[in-house]
C-alpha cells in the first residue's frame, strides 16, 4: 500500500530540497522522521511535517502500523518562479528569482522478499488481513469440534435417563 503526500508551491529552492531527499530514501519512517529532527537544514522542518501528515493518514486512513512503514520516494520537481526586481546604480534593475518546488513524498508498507524454488516473490507485509484469516479459520474450527462435543453430550444424557 503507497501513501502519497504533497505540498506544492514550497518557497524554496529544489536544489536545497533535494539534498535532503537524497538522505531519506529508503529508510523507515522512524529513523527518517530522527534524521529531520539533527539536519540543520532550514527545509528539514517542513518536510519533517509533511512525513508525520503522511504516517497519520496511513494509520488513521488505512489502519497501518508506524513500524511497518518506510519512506519509498520523495520527488522534489520546480514549480513556479516568481520574478522581482531590485534597484541598481544608475537606474538599473537586476532580477531577483524567488523559486518554489513541489515535493511529493511517498509511504510506503514494507515488502518481504520469499524465496520459492527458483522463484523470488515480493509479498506485502499485510499482517492484519493474514491475522483476520487466521482467526476465521480457527473460530470455524472451534465451533465445530465445540457442535461435535455438545452432540456427544446431549447422546450421553439420553442413555444415561
Amino acid at each position: 500500500m503507497k501513501i502519497q503526500v504533497r505540498l506544492n508551491n514550497y518557497r524554496r529552492s529544489a536544489r536545497k530540497v533535494r539534498e535532503i531527499s537524497s538522505v531519506l530514501k529508503g529508510l523507515d519512517v522512524t529513523d527518517a522522521l530522527n534524521q529531520l529532527e539533527v539536519m540543520q537544514k532550514g527545509s528539514a522542518y517542513d518536510v519533517k511535517n509533511l512525513l508525520v501528515s503522511a504516517i497519520a493518514s496511513a494509520e488513521n486512513d488505512f489502519n497501518l502500523n508506524k513500524k511497518d512503514l518506510i519512506l519509498g520516494e520523495i520527488m522534489v520537481q520546480e514549480g513556479k518562479t516568481l520574478k522581482r526586481w531590485r534597484a541598481r546604480a544608475y537606474g538599473r534593475a537586476n532580477q531577483i528569482l524567488k523559486r518554489t518546488c513541489h515535493i511529493l513524498l511517498t509511504v510506503e508498507e514494507k515488502t518481504l522478499v520469499v524465496e520459492k524454488g527458483d522463484k523470488v516473490e515480493k509479498v506485502e507485509k499485510d499482517v492484519k488481513k493474514t491475522i483476520k484469516k487466521e482467526i476465521k479459520k480457527t473460530s470455524k474450527k472451534i465451533t465445530k469440534t465445540v457442535k461435535k462435543d455438545d452432540k456427544k453430550d446431549n447422546k450421553k444424557k439420553v442413555v444415561k435417563k
